[in-house]
């Protein structure tokens, strides 16, 4: 398998990961946590180290989900004590626990591969290099094997429990109501998170591993209000800002985990413009056909009232619509040619006459 091919699969496979998971963060209002996680394991990770006498998978992965767990212990414990609020509890947790991981980093493994750049951007140009071996038989990538494991274990679990993330998600009260654990079910999704913001740790750092956690997902919102759309989206999304990312990088010669984040933001930025429905664009459209309507519909009561009055031949022109609607020509013009489409109203030059559809219009 070729260094390029490895980390195009290792950052599909982690986007997958984390962006059917981000849908229900997102859902949730719970982005902050991913980032609060995605930090807040690196102390762990280092003890996990430690107690190996050295970089090990299995140890660093046990020791940063069981920090990622004491920090939403703490955090849950803090908000339940009343005493500081959700969103401050998760900022006095994680800063603390990414610092303490930070000086034992620098304090102990300077030596190594896990340092402070790798912290935050990662190694996935090392992907390919980070050889699996059983029993002397090569398996192919690491990370990439890493990947793919959590992408099939979070999708998996989300098709497990879908009905009751779903259903928690959008009303804990009847959730829990029909017998549901709101609190069991959100237990479930902070381990996943906790795992998969461990797998994908060492691989892609801390800032990749956020971003594949909330962009794609809130990109996926601005497209479809139907949530198991949302969740393949997300997914989409997800691996397109890796292949995207990762062509961008060789083109540019830059980091490759930094070009994958800039390009789940390239698609967020795209979407959140011209997506059918949440774009701005599109609105900005809608808005002005319904300007335009309005204005087709009023040009019809205006044409129905002075109908058959002394002054219709006068009031029921286009030139004399300036002058009592305040309307400027250009406008006019594009109001009567709606109208007309619309079948309201009929144009012989610069005479203007209602219809009987745009009777019933008026009279609405």
């Amino acid at each position: 398998m070729s260094y390029g091919l490895a980390m195009v699969l290792t950052g599909a496979g982690v986007a997958v990961a984390c962006g059917v998971l981000g849908t229900f963060l997102v859902l949730r209002r719970m982005a902050m946590v991913a980032d609060a996680i995605s930090h807040a394991i690196l102390p762990g990770l280092v003890a996990g180290y430690w107690l190996a006498n050295g970089p090990s998978l299995a140890a660093g992965l046990l020791g940063a989900v069981a920090a990622a767990l004491l920090m939403v212990g703490f955090v849950e414990l803090l908000t339940r004590s009343g005493l500081v609020a959700g969103d401050a509890a998760i900022g006095v947790a994680f800063p603390a626990l990414f610092a303490l991981g930070t000086v034992l980093i620098t304090r102990h493994f300077s030596g190594v591969h896990l340092d402070a750049d790798a912290i935050l951007y990662g190694n996935i140009e090392f992907a390919g290099l980070d050889v699996w071996r059983v029993g002397g038989r090569v398996l192919g990538p690491r990370p990439v094997w890493v990947g793919a494991g959590l992408a099939l274990a979070n999708t998996a679990l989300v098709v497990a429990l879908f009905k009751e993330l779903k259903v928690s998600t959008f009303d804990p009260g009847l959730a829990a109501t029909v017998g549901l654990s709101p609190a069991a079910v959100q237990i479930a999704l902070m381990t996943a998170v906790a795992f998969t913001a461990a797998g994908a740790f060492s691989a892609v750092g801390a800032v990749l591993a956020v971003s594949f956690f909330i962009v794609p997902a809130a990109t996926a919102y601005l497209w479809t209000d139907r949530l198991p759309r949302m969740v393949a989206l997300s997914a989409a999304f997800g691996a397109a800002s890796a292949v995207l990312g990762f062509t961008a990088a060789v083109r540019a010669d830059t980091s490759v985990a930094g070009a994958m984040a800039c390009a789940a933001g390239v698609l967020f930025g795209l979407s959140w413009l011209f997506a059918p429905k949440a774009g701005l664009v599109p609105r900005a459209r809608q808005l002005a056909r319904q300007r335009l309507q309005f204005a087709a519909e009023t040009l019809a009561v205006h044409l129905m009232t002075h109908t058959g009055t002394p002054a219709e031949a006068e009031e029921c022109t286009l030139s004399h619509l300036g002058e009592h609607l305040r309307w400027n020509d250009t406008w006019a013009t594009a109001v009567v040619a709606e109208a007309v489409r619309r079948g309201w109203a009929v144009r012989d030059g610069e005479r203007l006459r209602v219809t009987e559809a745009g009777r019933g219009v008026a009279a609405m």
